[in-house]
């Protein structure tokens, strides 16, 4: 996917600015865009997706309409391809810190990387809140990150075709994506503590017959214990057993699924009301307490929620009809159906 943040410390204008870039944040810039409101959406992950593109990339999901059954990263490339005629502006790998009303009207959010960030109307679809993977305790880590050499997630696995992965976890992400790119990386290894996976058992069968046959390299029971390479190039990846026995496993990529860590963070601090650790919302508008900003998705809660992506839709459609007076105001808006006015585009 192509980048499309701006330079660091310059300034974003938009109407709306979404916060979250899982499902029901992508389908909320389709749902602004339907009604002419250009959006930018900031994540604090590195791709596009949420949890399905961080947690279940590969599973299926039953519960999508007009989808008997469709994976994780499938529904995020279809999300994607329905939002990108309103060209929306994202920034990724970067959090909103601080949120704040302009005298003039509207806000002024401000990122982790010092960016500003303008909109006359804000959209939460932080799902749980703010995510971030949970980092192994290596020394050089930093440097295997900026190189990609390390990562917590997979935005394309074509970008290790030929590529010597170690793949460290016990769980769905862990085995997923060992099965997935055992039949384009020259050599996949997994490490795990213990022979138990937490995985779907047929997946961990799957991945099994894949070791007897030599397709897939199982290190049970280490641990990781550190990286060799130089100038963020990885060249081994040393683990351990529990009673201190080493051995280096030649690789260019880590991929380490040891879950994501969640929180508000900062939203927390923002005067919304919470409940629980969700802000609580008006079920018509999903307006917050504070006028103009709204939450949808499993962020949100009122009397009555479902925590389904396909409620998160529907909430989606129903904060960008009601902020569509602000960001055009004195504009009668004539509901119509997307089958008679079609995609505005420009």
């Amino acid at each position: 996917m192509p980048d499309h943040s701006p330079a660091p410390h310059v300034a974003v204008e938009a109407d709306v600015a979404i916060i979250g870039a899982g499902p029901t944040g992508l389908f909320a810039v389709f749902e602004c865009g339907m009604l002419r409101m250009k959006c930018v959406v900031i994540d604090t992950l590195e791709a596009i997706g949420g949890q399905c593109a961080a947690l279940y990339p590969e599973k299926p999901i039953y519960d999508i309409p007009a989808h008997p059954a469709i994976a994780g990263a499938e529904l995020i490339a279809r999300l994607e391809e329905q939002a990108a005629p309103f060209a929306p502006i994202y920034l990724l790998g970067r959090r909103v810190d601080a949120l704040a009303q302009r005298p003039e009207g509207g806000f002024e959010l401000r990122t982790s990387r010092d960016e500003v960030v303008r909109a006359k109307a804000v959209i939460l679809a932080a799902g749980a809140g703010a995510f971030g993977p949970n980092r192994p305790p290596l020394n050089d880590l930093p440097a295997y990150e900026a190189s990609g050499a390390v990562r917590y997630l997979v935005a394309r696995r074509e970008e290790f075709r030929n590529k010597r992965v170690v793949i460290a976890g016990g769980g769905d992400s862990a085995v997923d994506w060992a099965l997935s790119l055992k039949d384009i990386a020259a050599k996949v290894t997994v490490v795990h503590r213990r022979p138990k996976f937490r995985a779907a058992p047929e997946s961990v069968a799957q991945m099994e017959a894949a070791a007897a046959r030599g397709e897939i390299d199982l290190a049970i029971p280490y641990q990781l214990h550190g990286l060799r390479g130089e100038d963020g190039a990885l060249s081994e990846v040393v683990l351990a057993t529990l009673k201190g026995e080493e051995k280096a496993v030649p690789a260019d990529h880590l991929l380490a699924f040891f879950g994501l860590s969640m929180e508000l963070g900062p939203i927390a601090e923002w005067g919304l009301g919470l409940e629980r650790s969700h802000v609580t919302v008006e079920p018509s508008t999903c307006m917050t307490s504070l006028d103009g900003v709204h939450a949808i998705g499993d962020i949100a809660t009122y009397p009555g929620k479902l925590k389904l992506i396909l409620q998160g839709f529907a909430e989606a459609a129903m904060a960008a009809h009601a902020i569509h007076p602000r960001v055009f105001p004195g504009e009668a808006l004539h509901f119509e159906y997307s089958t008679s006015k079609g995609v505005p585009l420009g």
